[in-house]
C-alpha cells in the first residue's frame, strides 16, 4: 500500500501522507511526496497544493531506524527544497504533532495553517543531532535568530497559538482543518500572493543583539553540561547569517558530524530503549488490564506525598493514610506547599493546583481504603513493618485490588506471602522526589499476575513515568548496582582519595553529583540501617567504615548540618572538612591500608565498571529483560549522563573486550571478591559481541 496519495478537487491538489502510527518520514514518504508534487505541478488544472496527513498527527519526525544504515535518496533536505521550489503555492495543513523533519517539511512549504491544539518543535537536540534538513537555516529567517535558538537548542514543543504569534504559522483553523486550508489556498490565489520562499530572506547581522551567540553558548554550557548537540545547534543557527547556500552547506557539515558522534549514538540508543522497556516478554499485548480509578497510599511522608502528587496530577483520585492525625495534616500541608511552589515557578496555574489538591483526601482509618483499586505502601524500610501493613490490607481492601510496595531493597515475594493473594502484589519503586523523578521500577514477584503487570506498566505511562520491570533480588536493578558504585567510592576514601576528589571526578564524567555528596544528601544513616539487616558477607565492611563512624558521631549528612562535608544553615553547598580527612586517615590506619595517590581516571573506572559488572550479572540472571532496561534505570533514576547512554551502552562504546580487560586488571589489583568478571562479559568479549544484543 502506498504511504502517499494525491487527489485533485476544485483546482486544488491534496497530497496525503498516510504512514501510521505517526507518519514518520520514511523513504516511502519522501519518495511519495515528491511524486505527488510533480504530478500536481504538471496538472494544468491545479492552482495550489495542500500537503496534509491522515491519522492522528501530521509528520512527527524522521524515521530514526534509518539513521544507522543511512537514509536512501531522496533525502529529506531534497524534499524540502523541492517543495519550496514549486511554482504553485504549497500550503502545509498541520495537526497533532509537527516535529523535527515534519516541521522542516512545513517550513519548506510556502504557507502553513494548523488546527488548534497542534504541537510543533525541533526535538533533534534530544537525540544528539540538529535539525539537518535546512531547519536551522529556515527557522531563523522566519522568526528571528533569538526565537530560533530558543526552540532549536531546547527541543521544546510549542502550541499552535505560540507558533502563530512567532510567525511560524499563517493561520489557525477550527475543527474543519481541511476545509479551512482550502479556503486559505483560495484566498492566496485570489489575492495573487503566489509563492513565498524562506531561503530568499536575508538576516541583517546588525539586527542580532551583541553577544547573543556567545551568551547562549555560555548558558547552555551550564544548563546542558556535557552535551555537545546544543552547542552544535548554536553553530548551525549562526550559519543562517551567511548567504543561504553557504549556510546550508555548513548545516550539512554539522549534521554529518553529529550523526556520527558517540553522543548521538548514545541518545538514540536511549530513545529506543525507553520505548522498548514497556514491552514485557511473554506478556501478550491484549492482556487484560484492571481499572484504576482510586488509589490509596500508606504513609504521608515525603515519599508518600510525592507519589500522591504523581497520581493526582494525572487526574486520579488519591487517599493518603497516616495513623496519627498530626502526621496526616503535616503530609497534606507538604503536598499543598509543593503544588504552591509549582504555581510560583509558573509550571501550573493556581486553578490547576487547586484541582490537584481536590483529588487528594486523607484518612487515619484503613477501612477507608476498602474500595481502592490500587494501594501503595510507602512506610519505613523494615520487613516486619511492611508485612504488618500488607496483612492489614489483605483483610481490608476489596478483592481484585492491586497491592503494591514501594520498597527500595526488600524481598517482594516475602511481602506478598504476608497476604492470601500474592498474585495481586507487585513492587512499585518510586524515586524521590516521586512527583518529579521519571523512573518507576516495577518489581514482578514470583506470583504477580500477568494482568497486574500489564496494568501497572500502562499506569506508569499514564502518570508520566518510565516504567522498567525488574525481578526480585536485593535492590532490584538500580540499588543492587549502586552497591558496587558506593563500595568503590568508600574503599578509595581509605586508599587515598578525598571526598572532594571522588565527587569531582564523577561530576566531570557527567554525573549530577558525586557519590559522597549524594550520600550526604540522602542521609548516611540510611545506608547504615540497611546494612544492619544484611549478612556481613554481602558487603565490604571497609568500604563503609567511615560512613558508620560518622553516623556514630551524629554526622548523618545534610539533615544534621554535617556528614562527609559541613553545611551552613540554609545552604546545601558542601564544605570540605579537615575533621573528616582525619577520620578517614584513622580508619585507614586501623585497617592497615596504606594510602596512596589515586588518579581521577581510576576513580571513574572503578565506580563505573562496578556498575557494568553487576549489571551484566543482573542481565544474565534475568532480573532485567534487556541491557537497555538497565540503561534506562540508571539514566532516569540515578543521573547517569544521558549523552553516555547508560552504563551498559557505555561499556559497549568502550568495547567489551576492553571492558573485560579493565575488570580483570582490577581483579588482579584488588582481588576477586568483588572484581570477578561477570561470565556474560567474558563470553561476549571473546565472541566480539555487545550488550546491545541483549
Amino acid at each position: 500500500m502506498s504511504v502517499v496519495s494525491m487527489e485533485v478537487k476544485d483546482g486544488l491538489a491534496y497530497v496525503w501522507v498516510d504512514n501510521p502510527p505517526v507518519n514518520a518520514i520514511s523513504h516511502g514518504v519522501r519518495q511519495g511526496i515528491l511524486e505527488g508534487l510533480v504530478e500536481a505541478l504538471e496538472d494544468d488544472g491545479v492552482e495550489a497544493i495542500i500537503l496534509a496527513a491522515r491519522g492522528r498527527t501530521f509528520m512527527a519526525g524522521a524515521d530514526i531506524t534509518e539513521f544507522d544504515k543511512g537514509p536512501q535518496p531522496p533525502h529529506l533536505s531534497q524534499v524540502v527544497e523541492t517543495l519550496e521550489a514549486a511554482g504553485k503555492p504549497v500550503i502545509a495543513a498541520l495537526h497533532g504533532f509537527t516535529l523535527g523533519g515534519g516541521l522542516e517539511i512545513a517550513l519548506g512549504c510556502h504557507y502553513r495553517i494548523a488546527a488548534t491544539g497542534t504541537k510543533l518543535g525541533f526535538p533533534e537536540v534530544t537525540l544528539g543531532i540538529i535539525p539537518g534538513a535546512t531547519g536551522t537555516q529556515r527557522l531563523p529567517r522566519l522568526v528571528g535568530v533569538k526565537a530560533a535558538l530558543d526552540l532549536i537548542t531546547t527541543g521544546k514543543q510549542i502550541t499552535a497559538d505560540t507558533a502563530l504569534s512567532l510567525g511560524i504559522l499563517d493561520r489557525l483553523s477550527g475543527d474543519d482543518l481541511m476545509g479551512q486550508a482550502a479556503d486559505f489556498a483560495r484566498d492566496i490565489l485570489a489575492q495573487g500572493e503566489g509563492v513565498r520562499r524562506l531561503s530568499e530572506i536575508m538576516i541583517d547581522p546588525q539586527s542580532i543583539p551583541a553577544g547573543l551567540f556567545d551568551d547562549t553558548r555560555k548558558s547552555l554550557a551550564k544548563s546542558k553540561r556535557g552535551f555537545e548537540s546544543p552547542q552544535a545547534c548554536v553553530d548551525a543557527v549562526e550559519a543562517a547569517l551567511l548567504p543561504y547556500p553557504q549556510g546550508v552547506a555548513r548545516e550539512r557539515e554539522i549534521t554529518l558530524e553529529r550523526r556520527a558522534s558517540p553522543q548521538s549514538a548514545a541518545q538514540r540508543h536511549l530513545f529506543f530503549a525507553e520505548r522498548a522497556c514497556g514491552h514485557i516478554p511473554n506478556l501478550p499485548k491484549d492482556t487484560a488490564k484492571r481499572l484504576i480509578k482510586k488509589v490509596g497510599i500508606i504513609g504521608a511522608g515525603t515519599m508518600g506525598g510525592g507519589i500522591a502528587m504523581a497520581f493526582s496530577s494525572a487526574g486520579i483520585d488519591v487517599t493518603l493514610l497516616e495513623i496519627a492525625q498530626d502526621a496526616l495534616d503535616a503530609g497534606l500541608a507538604r503536598v499543598g506547599n509543593n503544588y504552591g511552589g509549582n504555581v510560583k515557578r509558573g509550571r501550573i496555574t493556581q486553578a490547576q493546583a487547586d484541582e490537584c489538591m481536590g483529588r487528594i483526601s486523607g484518612t487515619t482509618e484503613y477501612a477507608n481504603l476498602a474500595d481502592m483499586d490500587l494501594v501503595i505502601e510507602a512506610v519505613f524500610e523494615k520487613m516486619e513493618v511492611k508485612k504488618q501493613v500488607f496483612e492489614t490490607l489483605d483483610d481490608v481492601v476489596k478483592p481484585g485490588a492491586i497491592l503494591a510496595t514501594n520498597t527500595s531493597y526488600l524481598d517482594v515475594n516475602e511481602i506478598a506471602a504476608a497476604t492470601k493473594r500474592p498474585e495481586d502484589v507487585v513492587g512499585l519503586h518510586f524515586f524521590s522526589p516521586a512527583n518529579v523523578m521519571k523512573l518507576l521500577e516495577i518489581v514482578r514477584g514470583d506470583k504477580t499476575a500477568p494482568d497486574v503487570l500489564s496494568t501497572v506498566s500502562a499506569l506508569a505511562k499514564r502518570i508520566g513515568k518510565v516504567g522498567v520491570v525488574a525481578g526480585v533480588c536485593f535492590g532490584f536493578i538500580g540499588n543492587r548496582m549502586l552497591q558496587g558504585y558506593a563500595r568503590e567510592a568508600g574503599l578509595m576514601l581509605l586508599e587515598g582519595a578525598s571526598p572532594g576528589q571522588i565527587d569531582q571526578a564523577l561530576y566531570d564524567f557527567g554525573m549530577p553529583m558525586g557519590p559522597i555528596a549524594v550520600t550526604d544528601m540522602a542521609g548516611i544513616d540510611i545506608g547504615t540501617m540497611i546494612r544492619q539487616a544484611l549478612d556481613p558477607s554481602a558487603y565490604d565492611a571497609n568500604a563503609f567504615a567511615v560512613h558508620d563512624r560518622l553516623v556514630e558521631m551524629g554526622r548523618k549528612g545534610q539533615k544534621t548540618g554535617a556528614g562527609f562535608y559541613r553545611y551552613e544553615v540554609g545552604n546545601r553547598t558542601p564544605i570540605p572538612d579537615l575533621a573528616v580527612d582525619a577520620i578517614i586517615g584513622q580508619e585507614a590506619e586501623a585497617r592497615g591500608i596504606a594510602r596512596r595517590s589515586i588518579s581521577d581516571d581510576e576513580i571513574v573506572q572503578r565506580c563505573i565498571f562496578a556498575l557494568v559488572n553487576i549489571g551484566a550479572q543482573i542481565l544474565e540472571e534475568g532480573i532485567a529483560y534487556r541491557s537497555g532496561d538497565i540503561d534506562v534505570v540508571y539514566v532516569n533514576g540515578y543521573g547517569f549522563p544521558r549523552y553516555r547512554g547508560g552504563p551498559m551502552h557505555y561499556a559497549d562504546h568502550v568495547g567489551l573486550a576492553k571492558t573485560f580487560e579493565i575488570i580483570c586488571a582490577l581483579r588482579d589489583q584488588h582481588g576477586g571478591r568483588w572484581w570477578t568478571p561477570a561470565p556474560l562479559i567474558e563470553r561476549l568479549a571473546k565472541q566480539g559481541g555487545s550488550f546491545h544484543s541483549f
